[in-house]
């Protein structure tokens, strides 16, 4: 009892402390923060597997997804316990997630009936056209006046409606009334509080407007769309604010995360929203970009939602308590931005380890003229061009893997610029500087390049996990948790890193005028309908110039990266 007693009294006192899951595309964090001075105490980190079964398409398992969600939470309260903090004084834990990834699972058994479909799939191509093809003069944003989003790929609606016609377990699982629909912040919070034994079913309205099924405007789930796309409402979660207490935390005794058993869990934010929140982007007019798996530039447009003429979505921001106005951005979304550093890891051996690539590219210097589109999944904002395809263009017999792997990170700065064009063509009022985050903002090279292509400063903050603090704090200040206060005056400062532009203007509108000039290249590869491979399959080289195009591809990169080999 008497070393107890001590131990206790030995253990750090920091005050309330608030904690974040952080489930991402490519990986899950658990992250806990000190609610007064928003320091990160401690965390820890999970890669995600992803599956590509078929071409375009990419999954992930529910289960393992959950899992990681475990053993972060175990590891992290493993870390604070060595580091003497008291695992008792986290009041309160924020989701967020990668958004419009969608699941179903049996509300009775618990069990998922089909792999996550990820938010980058493409499978629902014919779909999507199928659906555009029926609305008057062919129009993508036939339902943007109700959802701010074009019909495509990306959401959650057309997933689902895949799922419902493919899968004969969710079909019969919707016809018993058993199915649970929900994008991954709704499986975790289901799964936390209790799953099949009294585990809430709810989203919040970030996660929820981007799932094609609800209305911006009255902030609820609107029969007309989900009539369009014959989802039963039946199956949907209860959408509620991004900061309330939706239920407590249940997790086994045994665990040392099991001191986390009675939590409440009372915040959620989509991870791009989490990430506006984290870089205290409050005010109409503030804006950040994420450079992640894909990239995400939001910008707060206050409380009347926005309608973008330039490709850009209207989104819900965040609605930070149940009584509280919703706030709106404008997003520019890019699909491919980190996974691209990932691709020439995984599929070329390029790289052994994601963050080699800033040394390998900075032994050049320069892409010498060679330029990558990365449109493995079409071309998102503001483009939303699902028949682009990933193309490689302007090598010579001099190119070599360093100068494709700066052309990698070209790709995401000169992405970030298109989105920004469109912003500030939106909104009239042009930014003067970027505040930036996530995992890619690591890269110093990068962050130099992306305020060399867009002739402004880049802004980053010390403390990178923007996103997870974001949830944290959508947690910390709900009403009966209350420990974290979101008013201007009570915002803790940020200490940041700038870099400003190092190239004359003429230089980065050069090379973004080839940049325009190798997407253009990138567009209409893939063709409506694709030919069969006579086993029922669709294949990538259904398009003829595709196939020779990637044929020719590779061959130039193995045999240009055999020559690197040899020369090292």
């Amino acid at each position: 009892m008497n070393e107890r007693m001590a131990a206790s009294s030995d253990r750090v006192m920091l005050g309330p402390l608030v904690a974040a899951i952080d489930q991402g595309t490519s990986s899950t964090r658990f992250l806990v923060f000190n609610a007064k001075t928003a320091e990160l105490l401690s965390h820890h980190q999970v890669e995600i597997q992803q599956s590509f079964p078929k071409e375009g398409w990419v999954e992930e398992d529910p289960k393992e997804i959950l899992q990681s969600v475990y053993e972060c939470m175990e590891r992290t309260c493993e870390k604070l316990t060595q580091l003497n903090i008291d695992i008792s004084n986290i009041k309160a834990i924020g989701v967020t997630n990668q958004r419009e990834t969608t699941l179903v699972w049996d509300k009775e058994t618990g069990e998922p009936l089909y792999n996550a479909i990820v938010w980058l799939d493409l499978r629902t191509q014919s779909t999507v056209e199928r659906l555009i093809n029926k609305t008057p003069g062919r129009n993508k944003n036939h339902l943007k006046h109700k959802t701010g989003l074009p019909i495509s790929t990306y959401f959650s609606a057309v997933k689902l409606r895949w799922l419902m016609d493919n899968v004969v377990e969710v079909q019969e699982a919707v016809l018993a009334r058993r199915a649970m629909f929900g994008t991954v912040d709704s499986w975790l919070i289901w799964c936390l509080t209790g799953g099949k034994s009294g585990g809430v079913h709810c989203t919040d309205v970030t996660n929820a407007s981007r799932t094609m099924l609800f209305n911006i405007h009255t902030m609820d789930w609107d029969p007309e769309l989900c009539k369009y796309f014959d989802i039963p409402m039946e199956i949907l979660p209860k959408v509620r604010s991004s900061s309330e207490i939706y239920g407590l935390m249940k997790i086994y005794s045994s665990l040392k995360s099991g001191a986390l058993t009675g939590i409440p869990i009372s915040g959620c934010l989509g991870d791009q929203s989490a990430a506006l929140v984290g870089q205290m982007c409050f005010q109409d007019g503030q804006a950040k970009n994420t450079y992640g798996t894909g990239c995400f530039l939001l910008r707060n447009t206050g409380l009347k939602p926005v309608m973008s003429d330039h490709g850009l979505l209207t989104t819900v921001a965040y609605k930070l308590g149940r009584d509280q106005p919703p706030c709106y951005a404008l997003e520019g979304s890019v699909a491919i931005a980190g996974a691209a550093v990932r691709w020439l890891r995984d599929n070329l051996g390029i790289v052994q380890c994601s963050t080699d690539i800033e040394k390998l590219a900075a032994t050049v210097g320069t892409s010498y003229g060679c330029y990558f589109v990365p449109a493995f999944s079409g071309l998102y904002a503001p483009y939303w061009e699902p028949s682009a395809r990933g193309i490689i263009c302007g090598l010579t017999q001099f190119t070599n893997r360093s100068h494709l792997a700066f052309a990698a990170l070209e790709a995401v700065c000169f992405q970030t610029r298109e989105i920004l064009d469109a912003m500030n063509q939106d909104s009239g009022i042009p930014l003067t500087q970027l505040q930036v985050d996530g995992g890619m903002t690591s890269n110093k090279l990068l962050m130099q390049l992306q305020a060399d292509i867009l002739c402004i400063p880049v802004v980053k903050p010390s403390m990178p996990e923007t996103t997870a603090l974001g949830a944290a704090m959508a947690a910390g200040a709900a009403e009966g948790v209350s420990v974290w206060s979101l008013k201007p005056e009570d915002l803790s400062a940020v200490t940041s890193e700038k870099f400003e532009p190092q190239i004359n203007p003429e230089e980065s509108e050069y090379r973004y005028a080839r940049w325009k000039k190798a997407v253009q290249k990138a567009m209409n590869w893939e063709t409506t309908e694709p030919v069969s491979n006579g086993n029922g399959e669709t294949s990538i080289f259904s398009s003829a110039p595709l196939g020779f195009y990637i044929l020719g591809s590779m061959f130039m990169l193995i045999g240009a990266k055999y020559i690197a080999g040899c020369q090292n």
